[in-house]
């Protein structure tokens, strides 16, 4: 199946694909070919991709995605893999987010809507950063 992965700055993933995994808001579901069309919501965490004999992985944000028989479409503000990630960088971003939350009375709604949504990419980012993270390097592919 052509699997697609889109973020606003450029397209990640472009390719066919044995089967991808995908974190929901209703928990991670595993497409493959033929499957049932479905638009779902994409919450922050990981994408799973298994093509050619090789597993890829990537850290994603907040998004949808399309399913049809042939083809799965993701479109996020968020999509990276290991090599993009600096975990002393993700931690300092998660403690400006939570310092900022702790104002949450000087924020309007929106300013602490865009805060919450950061902190919860850097715990995504930092559980990525941790479960991938070998021998000083990130590992984000793997054989099947």
């Amino acid at each position: 199946m052509l699997l697609e992965i889109i973020t606003p700055e450029k397209k990640v993933y472009s390719g066919e694909a044995d089967q991808v995994s995908l974190p929901t808001s209703e928990g991670e579901i595993t497409v493959l070919p033929n499957h049932l069309p479905l638009v779902t919501e994409i919450n922050p965490g990981e994408i799973t991709i298994k093509a050619a004999g090789k597993i890829h992985h990537l850290v994603t944000g907040k998004g949808f995605a399309e399913v049809t028989a042939k083809t799965v479409s993701v479109l996020t503000n968020l999509a990276e893999s290991g090599g993009e990630l600096d975990e002393k960088r993700i931690e300092e971003a998660k403690k400006r987010a939570e310092e900022a939350l702790k104002e949450k009375h000087l924020m309007s709604e929106e300013e602490y809507a865009a805060t919450a949504a950061a902190l919860e990419q850097s715990l995504a980012r930092l559980r990525f950063v941790r479960k991938h993270h070998t021998r000083g390097r990130i590992s984000t592919e793997q054989e099947a």
